[in-house]
């Protein structure tokens, strides 16, 4: 960002420039020229807004919401023009975030029938974007169905949908809390990134202070969810919580942050199971089982989320922030091909594991190499919407197919299919 003010006096013998930066004063020579660390030494969070000239002191305004600076020039220069009864304004130039579109209130789609009050914190939790929702959701809907099809006797129908709605409940207030967490450790960066600077924190809508609020009644809300399901559960998934604090400091310190993610987001592929009476801890064949999908899972959120944060990559480099994208930029489709394949070969591994037959390995197994072998084939890392319109879809995609693979085999072992082919066969 460059910014320049000239402030020209007709009299300089009498005229004395003055800059003052919030209450910082100083005084240049008749012609002084300030540079960004000059006044970074005197006010390190201010950009300069506009400069007036009255008799004897020329003012600069420093705004103090923005912490980019360089780099700045200031002059202040006499001449021989002759003096005007009004005070002479000059505005500056913009920086490329300021050039931006302004807020506007959403106009469309579910957020414009909320009241006004309502709608920042809406933003916050993302409720006009549910994909985050949908991803944190599969993985419990996943280990739900594997569990159902695993107990003996199997799970009735009933208890699946009852689990898998309380599981759909609880994904929605978690990822809410989340965002919330994650918006208030970022509320210094997100203005510098032009896809996150209008979030409501980051636009000053909600105060640090009222999110941190908002988070603890989504915290007790996830809880009453949480113990509506078995109390084995609560045991199961309070370390969760460690890494939803934690996934916004690992962006400041490691390029891997997707993969604290995928920690994150992937707890649900464990949840199954104690949700329907699974002791995992007791239960060889389901701990195997649980941790081949929990692994899988941490190699799909890895996997989608370095396609997201392609999105951001020219901002997180400007601003600091680490991203396996930035890391890999030169070959992010070899290491989307490789989580690929760690992902459906762990996805295999939980099937064997549990003992499934061919309709998870062709619906679940098959139905995510095809849909991931498409995504990293045809998604075009250089273009933002592009990168948007997979990792949106790719939810439904790689999701959906490992689903109904799951769904299939829970049918089949309900109905008694595999046992008739196996009559048929002595037969």
């Amino acid at each position: 960002m460059a910014s320049m003010c000239i402030c020209r006096a007709s009299r300089p013998s009498t005229w004395t420039s003055r800059i003052r930066t919030s209450g910082i004063s100083i005084a240049p020579s008749r012609h002084e020229t300030y540079s960004a660390s000059t006044i970074l030494r005197r006010k390190h969070t201010s950009i300069v807004t506009h400069a007036t000239l009255r008799p004897r002191k020329a003012f600069v305004t420093l705004h103090p919401t923005c912490t980019s600076l360089l780099p700045v020039k200031l002059s202040c220069r006499a001449s021989s023009l002759a003096p005007t009864s009004q005070d002479t304004t000059t505005t500056t130039t913009s920086s490329p975030l300021k050039e931006l579109p302004p807020y506007t209130p959403p106009t469309t789609g579910l957020l414009s029938y909320l009241p006004p009050s309502i709608v920042p914190y809406a933003e916050l939790i993302r409720l006009d974007k549910p994909t985050g929702t949908y991803y944190l959701f599969f993985p419990c809907l996943f280990s739900t169905l594997l569990a159902g099809t695993m107990a003996t006797p199997i799970t009735p129908p009933s208890t699946i949908l009852s689990t898998t709605l309380l599981f759909l409940t609880g994904a929605l207030v978690m990822r809410g809390a989340g965002c919330t967490i994650n918006d208030l450790w970022d509320r210094n960066l997100d203005p510098h990134v032009s896809r996150t600077r209008l979030r409501p924190i980051a636009r000053g809508a909600i105060t640090p202070r009222s999110a941190i609020l908002f988070t603890g009644g989504q915290l007790f809300t996830g809880l009453a969810v949480l113990l509506s399901l078995p109390f084995e559960c609560f045991w199961y998934a309070t370390p969760s919580l460690l890494f939803v604090a934690t996934y916004p400091l690992a962006k400041r310190v490691t390029h891997y942050p997707q993969f604290v993610l995928g920690l994150t987001f992937s707890w649900g592929a464990m949840m199954g199971f104690p949700a329907l009476g699974i002791d995992l801890l007791s239960h060889d064949a389901a701990m195997k089982a649980a941790a081949c999908l929990y692994a899988s899972n941490v190699g799909w959120t890895v996997l989608y989320d370095m396609i997201y944060a392609h999105m951001d990559i020219k901002d997180d480099a400007k601003a600091g922030i680490k991203s396996i994208a930035l890391k890999h930029d030169k070959e992010t489709k070899a290491v989307l091909s490789g989580l690929a394949v760690v992902q459906v070969g762990l996805l295999g591994a939980a099937g064997v594991a549990a003992g499934l037959g061919p309709v998870f390995f062709v619906g679940s197994c098959g139905g995510a190499a095809v849909t991931l072998g498409t995504m990293i084939w045809r998604v075009r890392l250089k273009e933002v919407k592009d990168c948007w319109w997979w990792f949106r879809n790719g939810a439904w995609f790689t999701g959906g197919a490992i689903a109904l693979g799951l769904a299939g085999e829970y049918v089949a072992r309900l109905t008694g299919m595999y046992e008739e082919v196996e009559v048929k066969e002595e037969d």
